[in-house]
């Protein structure tokens, strides 16, 4: 009897163990066939896989190569066919807001797996609690008002206990604060971008700050000390009279062959900061601008939670035609600055500075992918700004389809190299390893 039992558990156990080595691991997943899109932003066609196969082990890429019949993939992994489609690193949104669940799909739907996390006044607090959600990197400050050595260490402190991963350098850092600054960062392990007054963005350069962002704003160093100076004092004062309005209409009255641009643009290329030019925040004022409210993602977005949002029905601003024509002037002028500094070997960060002036969450980073076109980026060099680019500024395993990277993935139905609009809604998400249902994203009601 008692041996019958002995059999019998030893058959369990066998069986039980069979079952087990047949069950799908869900912590591995193989993406196979399809073309694996590598794009860094000097790359070449030679970077990418054809019939490409990447092996995704606990939310890492794990293994990445070309497919053959004597390549051999762990039998027990969830496999994913891809075979005729495009795979790409998922996007990085690098300046923009997450206020709630509905912020958080419309993202994803729109590719984006991580942003660099901004709070303020007119975008309101971070979600960080959204699920699922992109990955945020929190974004802390300092030098939006004045302080000392002490207070600036102190907000460091301060910021690296919150986890926050990046620091934003405002205008009111003199050089000896900025270069405290920094060194701080580099202690702490975080990244920096600079938005700067106080401190020239050369000084900047030769420090070692890692981005910088806002066109307007980095274009400072072109206009006088003086110039700088008072709108480092009231930088964000909508009033046409106010220093930053008698700033921006110096620049749009700029001729971009002047030697003090030329002259910038080549500083700019030559050094290693990458640029966020946010050109997005002025998508509305662009001449023949497609209304956002068309985007199919747009559903979800509750148009009274956005900061100065476009009118549903006409896709315009509800300017009069004064400001109208400044704030047309000043994108324009962006466009033909940012064209000087691509030429002269500046590098680019896509952030869309979501939601502010009518900036929409995952709709535009796509626009800002489609401003940066017009200064002359190729659709790879596009791919690179939203991806691979972040990983080169700031040293994240994150952009990269790359084994050790996290495994941010995007299928796409067509090829992002021929139209860049192919990037927007892609088929599938992968967020580090993890397979988003991109239709329950579709039902989420306005909070």
């Amino acid at each position: 009897m008692q041996k019958g039992i002995l059999i019998a558990s030893i058959l369990s156990l066998l069986l039980l163990w069979q079952c087990t080595e047949n069950a799908v691991n869900e912590n591995i997943v193989v993406i196979k066939g399809g073309t694996i899109i590598r794009a860094n932003w000097d790359g070449t066609e030679a970077d990418d896989i054809e019939n490409g196969f990447i092996v995704v082990q606990n939310g890492l890429i794990e293994r990445i190569g070309a497919w053959n019949d004597t390549v051999q993939l762990p039998e027990n992994a969830e496999m994913i066919d891809a075979s005729g489609k495009f795979i790409v690193a998922g996007l990085i949104d690098g300046f923009a807001v997450i206020n709630n669940q509905a912020y958080a799909n419309a993202f994803l739907l729109s590719g984006v797996t991580s942003i660099i996390g901004v709070e303020s006044a007119r975008r309101g607090e971070l979600f960080e609690t959204a699920n699922p959600s992109p990955e945020i990197f929190a974004l802390g400050e300092v030098g939006d008002t004045i302080q000392n050595e002490q207070e600036i260490t102190t907000d460091f402190t301060h910021s690296a206990a919150a986890k926050q991963r990046v620091m934003l350098l405002m205008y009111k850092l003199t050089p000896e604060l900025l270069q405290h600054s920094i060194d701080l960062a580099a202690k702490h392990k975080q990244a920096t971008i600079g938005e700067l007054g106080f401190t020239s963005y050369q000084e900047a350069i030769e420090m070692g700050v890692q981005a910088f962002v806002h066109t307007t704003r980095y274009s400072l160093n072109i206009a006088s000390e003086k110039m700088a100076y008072a709108v480092a004092e009231q930088p964000f004062s909508n009033k046409m009279n106010s220093p930053k309005w008698k700033y921006y209409q110096f620049l749009y009255s700029l001729n971009v062959e002047d030697s003090a641009v030329i002259r910038y643009a080549k500083n700019l290329g030559a050094g290693n900061a990458y640029l966020i030019p946010t050109l997005s925040l002025l998508y509305l004022d662009f001449p023949e601008h497609r209304n956002p409210w068309n985007e199919p993602v747009a559903e979800l977005i509750d148009a009274e939670l956005v900061n100065n949002p476009a009118d549903k029905q006409t896709g315009n601003h509800d300017y009069d035609e004064e400001v109208q024509n400044n704030y047309t002037r000043m994108a324009l002028k962006e466009i033909e600055l940012e064209q000087k500094y691509y030429q002269h070997g500046a590098k680019y960060l896509t952030g869309s500075g979501c939601d502010v002036w009518g900036t929409m969450p995952g709709i535009s980073l796509h626009t800002e992918l489609e401003l940066l076109q017009r200064i002359g980026l190729s659709n790879r060099q596009l791919i690179a700004a939203a991806s691979s680019n972040f990983q080169e500024a700031f040293g994240w395993k994150k952009g990269k389809l790359q084994t050790g990277f996290d495994a941010d993935i995007l299928i796409l139905q067509d090829n992002p190299l021929e139209n860049i609009e192919n990037l927007k809604l892609p088929e599938s998400v992968f967020l580090k390893g993890k397979q988003i249902d991109l239709e329950s994203l579709k039902k989420i009601e306005n909070e």
